[in-house]
C-alpha cells in the first residue's frame, strides 16, 4: 500500500529545517508598556517526587517573544486565533533581505522599489505568500536596549513597514501575511510621528496576520522555502507566542 504523504515527509526531512523562533526565559524582553507581573515561566504547581511528577504553569503576554498577531489584536470583532485554520499559517515564504540598508540607516522602511528590485531577480511574489523583511535586527536579541536602539534623547530607532509598501503587498500581490525581526511593525520614528502603529493596524484591518520578533532569517533563501507557524489553540486569543520554522530547498 502506498503512503504518499509519508514519502513526502521523508523528502521534506531530507531538506534543512530552520527554526525561526527565539528561545524564551523569564529574562526575555517584551514591550515596556506591559504592567509588572505579566511574565512567570516554569512555575512548579505540583511536585510529587515519589512519582517523578512535576507540573508547571507558564504566564506570559500574548505578544511575547516570536509571536503571531491576529486581526482582533487591533480590530474590534475581528478574527482571533480560533478563526484561523491550521493550513492558513503554512505558506510559501518570501524573504526580502534589506539588512545592509538597515545597517546604514536604522530607521529604514522597506519600499515598493525594494520589492520591485527583488522581483526582477526572483520573480513576482506569488499570491498567498508570507513575506518577511530581513533586517538582521534579531541579532540584537535578547538585549532590550539594543532592540529599542534609543538615542541620547530617548527616541527609539528601528526599521519597519510603511503603509504604501503594505498596500502594495496586500492589494497588488495578495500576500497572506508579513513577518519581521523587530518587536513592532512600524519603524519607531514613524510610530512616534503618528502616535500609533499605523502599519500594524493596517495589516490587521485587512484581516491578515503577522509574526513579530522572528529569528534566523539570515539562514533562509529569498524564495522557495515553506513556513510553518504553530500556536496553541486558545480560541479567543488575539496574539500568541509561536513556534515558527521553515523548510528550505537545501539538502542537509
Amino acid at each position: 500500500m502506498e503512503h504518499n504523504l509519508w514519502k513526502l515527509l521523508e523528502t521534506l526531512k531530507e531538506n534543512k529545517w530552520i527554526d525561526l523562533t527565539h528561545e524564551l526565559t523569564n529574562d526575555s524582553p517584551y514591550w515596556g508598556g506591559m504592567p509588572d507581573g505579566v511574565l512567570e515561566l516554569n512555575k512548579t504547581i505540583i511536585d510529587y517526587p515519589e512519582m517523578n511528577l512535576n507540573i508547571q504553569t507558564h504566564k506570559f503576554p500574548g505578544q511575547f517573544g516570536t509571536h503571531i498577531d491576529y486581526p482582533g489584536h487591533f480590530v474590534q470583532n475581528a478574527r482571533l486565533a480560533g478563526g484561523f485554520k491550521v493550513e492558513d499559517t503554512v505558506l510559501p515564504l518570501v524573504v526580502i533581505d534589506l539588512s545592509k540598508k538597515v545597517q546604514e540607516n536604522n530607521d529604514y522602511e522597506i519600499t515598493i522599489d525594494d520589492i520591485l528590485e527583488f522581483e526582477k531577480e526572483h520573480g513576482t511574489i506569488p499570491e498567498n505568500s508570507f513575506v518577511v523583511f530581513r533586517s538582521d535586527w534579531s541579532k540584537r536579541w535578547p538585549d532590550m536596549k539594543a532592540l529599542t536602539n534609543a538615542d541620547s534623547e530617548g527616541n527609539a530607532h528601528t526599521p519597519g513597514w510603511p503603509i504604501p509598501t503594505l498596500e502594495f503587498l496586500f492589494d497588488k500581490r495578495n500576500a497572506a501575511g508579513v513577518g519581521h525581526e523587530t518587536l513592532d511593525t512600524d519603524a519607531a520614528v514613524t510610530c512616534a510621528k503618528n502616535g500609533d502603529l499605523v502599519g500594524e493596524r493596517y495589516i490587521l484591518q485587512k484581516d491578515k496576520f503577522q509574526v513579530e520578533a522572528m529569528a534566523n532569517l539570515d539562514k533562509l533563501p529569498p524564495v522557495g522555502a515553506v513556513i510553518f507557524v504553530a500556536a496553541p489553540r486558545i480560541i479567543s486569543a488575539n496574539g500568541l507566542p509561536v513556534r515558527a520554522w521553515a523548510v528550505i530547498p537545501e539538502k542537509k
